[in-house]
């Protein structure tokens, strides 16, 4: 009993440990959106004074310089429609993969998985060719373009979790006479929930964040957060350090109010997409 409780003190020390380590860069950012840009060098790790306090007035100049509003808009836009096109594609092409069960089937689960370890780096400059020649290099083409990269990890995601759904209750749709696409939409939607929700979060995460396709692709036309953010470079290497740190803050907002609002979610259909077929 005793070298049990001393091993869940352990654990959770650790645990605690890992946490602050997660948390301290954020809070630093936090902390140095409130300073002036020429305290935030020289003093990183204190907290604002009187002497290097500014109030919200980073906040004013970054909206102000880089025109976040409007890359909020676009990044909304591009997160929102490339996770529903994802949730909506890969979880029915996940569903398809594990109840037919032919060599095609089998040959292309295992293509979506074998897309998951293929480099960015490596597909980047034939990617822009190809989305340049489509005429995919816009907000629209992109979210086709972000499908292709997030199918890899979400079809064997979903494919993990309709094997744990009993193929009993979609015979008894059938017999009832649900067509497949009533049958996925009626019953199988429902009942991935839980990962549904965690796909979501995680391509959410990755596209909300994502500095280097939309870069590639899209450029300062249709500005993103990311990209947005990065036009507080000045001339000579020169950056408004104020500006950005309270950029980055209102960048972090609504990934995290949208993580934790979701958060019970995750590990139970992370767990559930893990089974074994």
């Amino acid at each position: 009993m005793r070298d049990s409780k001393i091993k869940d003190n352990l654990i959770f020390m650790v645990l605690l440990i890992l946490a602050i380590l997660f948390l301290v860069p954020i809070l630093i950012v936090l902390m140095n959106s409130f300073k002036g840009k020429f305290f935030i060098s020289d003093t990183p790790f204190l907290l604002p004074s009187s002497t290097t306090f500014v109030g919200l007035n980073n906040y004013i100049n970054g909206l102000t310089k880089t025109g976040f509003l409007k890359a909020l808009q676009w990044s909304l836009f591009i997160t929102v429609s490339s996770v529903t096109v994802i949730v909506l594609f890969t979880s029915m092409t996940g569903w398809y993969i594990t109840r037919v069960k032919t060599k095609f089937t089998k040959a292309l689960y295992y293509l979506f998985v074998f897309s998951m370890i293929v480099p960015f780096q490596m597909v980047m400059f034939t990617t822009t060719k190809v989305a340049n020649v489509m005429h995919l290099d816009n907000p629209l083409g992109i979210i086709i373009i972000y499908l292709g990269f997030g199918s890899g990890l979400s079809v064997f995601m979903f494919a993990g979790f309709v094997k744990s759904i009993p193929i009993e209750i979609e015979e008894a749709a059938l017999i009832d006479g649900c067509n497949p696409i009533q049958t996925y939409f009626m019953i199988v939607f429902p009942v991935l929930k839980p990962i549904i929700i965690t796909v979501a979060i995680l391509n959410t995460m990755w596209i909300w964040n994502d500095y280097l396709l939309p870069y590639l692709l899209i450029g300062s036309e249709y500005k993103t957060i990311p990209i947005a953010i990065q036009y507080l470079r000045g001339g000579y290497g020169s950056i408004d350090m104020g500006a950005m740190m309270a950029m980055l803050v209102l960048a972090i907002i609504p990934i995290v109010v949208f993580y934790f609002t979701c958060q019970k979610y995750i590990i139970k259909g992370v767990v559930s997409g893990a089974v074994k077929g």
